[in-house]
């Protein structure tokens, strides 16, 4: 298939799900509140659902693609995006809120593992990464997209989330129209685990789980804490929120940072450079360029540091890279879902500036669980596609390509 005709509709289910169906919710969370009367905890709660339901959906999808096929998944995670972003605009009061911030969130954990799936027997070997990374930037994309909207005064977060809402039914039609179907049910061998996998693991888990921890309160209440010093207008934190999705494009480079200088060093730099962006944060009230180089840093170095996860996971899962991307992503949502949840109770305790210092430090201590992994020279497993390409001509007819030096393969990380 033609590379551009896979990757555009790509990027834009991205956007949708991450972009508009998740992270959007961030940005409109203090007119959300005032609008709802919600406290700082009810709001924390609400927004770790986002989390929790992309905990159980990635599990899901992980297990189901290769079963009712990628195209039927992609569909699901549409329609579940589409309820979410019309039940969060529609949204009376905290609970009819939350079911749609679930079906938004639930959407983000259906969406990866298909795509990923579809390029992989879609486009040929040699673009795969090239695919991989573009669809990767629909995030940022759809961030930047929601931060421009932001700036339209004159509709308010109902009115942008009905037209989110018309946006992702569009893209929805075009994922339809696109994406091939299967003529018959997939059953790709896609590899296996043992005890020393999971025993290798524990590193990464840990690690993974304190960043989600660590994250959280800047994704959730970042643009509440800067809106409430009352020093920025409106277009002021329209930008904020602009410049974490326009520097996250640039943390695509983690992939040539850890070819050159390795997993550790790369690992150190985005853990390092993570935990200063929300630290810094916390002397907003003082600085007025604080939240602009705070939100510039933040956003290059989360994109920076999942596809650092998603190297050391693959080399950890060596026979089954499915594993490798799927349980740090997990456990990095499991940790936003904590969170999330504590970061309203200490905002409603304290204040954000000593909310913002406190998981900035935590974000530190995943450097004293730096990255151990022993590189082997057992290779992944090898795809059979012949049956299933002799079903489906337009497959492309490949196996899995890893470099023998530095075990690196391509794969998706949204």
């Amino acid at each position: 298939m033609k590379f551009s005709k896979l990757v555009f509709p790509g990027i834009a289910m991205i956007a949708t799900t991450y972009g508009l169906g998740r992270f959007s919710f961030g940005l409109f969370l203090p007119e959300v509140t005032n609008d709802l009367h919600l406290t700082a905890s009810q709001s924390g709660v609400i927004s770790s659902l986002f989390y929790l339901a992309y905990c159980f959906t990635i599990i899901y999808s992980t297990l189901q693609t290769d079963k009712i096929g990628p195209k039927r998944m992609i569909m699901l995670a549409g329609f579940s995006v589409l309820i979410g972003l019309v039940g969060i605009g529609f949204s009376p009061n905290a609970i009819i809120l939350s079911i749609g911030v679930i079906f938004a969130g639930a959407s983000t954990g259906l969406i990866s593992p298909p795509y990923g799936y579809t390029i992989s027997l879609w486009i040929k070997v040699h673009e795969q990464g090239k695919a991989n990374t573009w669809i990767n930037s629909g995030t940022s994309i759809g961030l930047m997209f929601t931060g421009i909207t932001a700036m339209f005064a004159f509709i308010d977060w109902r009115q942008t989330y009905f037209v989110y809402a018309i946006l992702a039914l569009a893209v929805l039609i075009w994922n339809y129209l696109i994406i091939p179907s299967l003529k018959e049910d997939i059953n790709i061998h896609t590899g296996s685990f043992n005890i020393r996998d999971i025993s290798a693991s524990t590193r990464i888990v840990i690690t993974s789980t304190l960043l989600g921890i660590s994250t959280a309160t800047f994704w959730t209440f970042s643009k509440s804490f800067v809106q409430n010093t009352g020093n920025y207008s409106d277009f002021a934190l329209s930008i904020f929120w602009i410049l974490i999705g326009l520097f996250g494009m640039i943390g695509g480079i983690s992939g040539a940072i850890i070819d050159k200088r390795g997993l550790h060093y790369a690992f150190n730099l985005g853990v390092i450079a993570l935990a200063i962006a929300t630290i810094a944060l916390a002397f907003t009230p003082n600085i007025w360029l604080i939240p602009f180089v705070s939100a510039s840093l933040f956003g290059m170095s989360y994109i920076f540091l999942t596809g650092v996860l998603l190297v050391w996971g693959i080399k950890i899962f060596v026979k089954n890279a499915s594993l490798g991307i799927g349980i740090p992503f997990l456990m990095l949502a499991v940790g936003q879902v904590i969170g999330a949840s504590l970061a309203g109770l200490l905002i409603d305790a304290f204040n954000f500036m000593y909310t913002f210092i406190i998981y900035g430090v935590i974000g530190f201590i995943p450097l004293f669980i730096y990255p151990k992994v022993k590189l082997e020279e057992n290779q992944l497993p090898k795809g059979d596609y012949s049956q299933l390409q002799h079903q489906n001509p337009e497959i492309i007819n490949h196996e899995h390509v890893e470099d023998s030096e530095t075990h690196h393969t391509d794969h998706q990380y949204y």
